[in-house]
């Protein structure tokens, strides 16, 4: 049996100091295994976000392990991370997080460039096309429409082929209609490339979409969802 793409063993985590400190993460256990696709729930403030950015390594942790494709993130020095995040796991976030002065080619390119994709042009347009947008390559994001980024931002985070996709609210910002539509391209390209996808919402229609359900309340998870099993209480 291969060994689970995420492995997470008693992740700690206290954001702040003092009297302002917040114990965001408690000891906190999750194994995901490739290929899946997890809706990660719960109410505002309760970790969600900052689970995904624990998994995406632009948090790090204060005890515990994490472990990503078998790599210990845990123990690894900021430049590994960076390094090992821009070759295996790609992020999708609520707000575009688009450069501004930069095109819809030159927003999917260039991290490819910096990573040393000397095909970095081709792919981002070949990326580009497929999430419908070859006809906007040479826009800006303030010429696109909020559906539009997000596709942009979707089609730079699968250009390097990642073994994983994490999106936190990837539709929040989106008109109803238009959330579906980005809701339907994110699992289609997660089906269509096997990819693992880690995804964060307020919306239950959008998690059960989902194979597995992790519901987080106050840095822990209360519960697991999924289609073969009823839910079951880990904390």
């Amino acid at each position: 049996m291969s060994k689970p793409i995420i492995d997470l063993k008693s992740a700690d985590l206290t954001l702040g100091d003092g009297a302002s400190s917040v114990h965001v993460l408690k000891k906190m256990d999750l194994i995901v295994n490739a290929g899946e696709s997890v809706g990660i729930v719960g109410p505002s403030g309760s970790g969600k976000s900052t689970l995904l950015m624990v998994l995406a390594g632009l948090e790090k942790i204060d005890s515990g392990e994490i472990n990503i494709s078998g790599k210990p993130l845990h123990a690894m020095s900021e430049d590994e991370v960076a390094d090992f995040r821009g070759r295996n796991i790609g992020i999708v976030f609520q707000s575009f997080h688009l450069i501004p002065n930069m095109t819809a080619l030159e927003n999917v390119a260039v991290p490819l460039e910096l990573a040393g994709r000397s095909d970095a042009f081709a792919l981002a347009r070949e990326e580009l096309a497929s999430v419908g947008l070859a006809e906007r390559l040479t826009h800006y994001p303030g010429e696109l429409s909020g559906g539009e980024q997000q596709r942009v931002a979707i089609a730079r985070a699968l250009a390097p082929s990642p073994s994983m996709l994490i999106a936190d609210e990837p539709t929040g910002n989106l008109d109803t209609e238009t959330g579906r539509q980005i809701a339907d391209l994110l699992f289609a390209k997660q089906a269509e490339r096997g990819t693992t996808l880690l995804l964060v919402t307020h919306d239950p229609a959008l998690a059960e979409r989902c194979s597995r359900q992790i519901r987080v309340r106050s840095g822990e998870i209360l519960s697991e969802d999924s289609d073969n099993a009823e839910a079951v209480a880990v904390a």
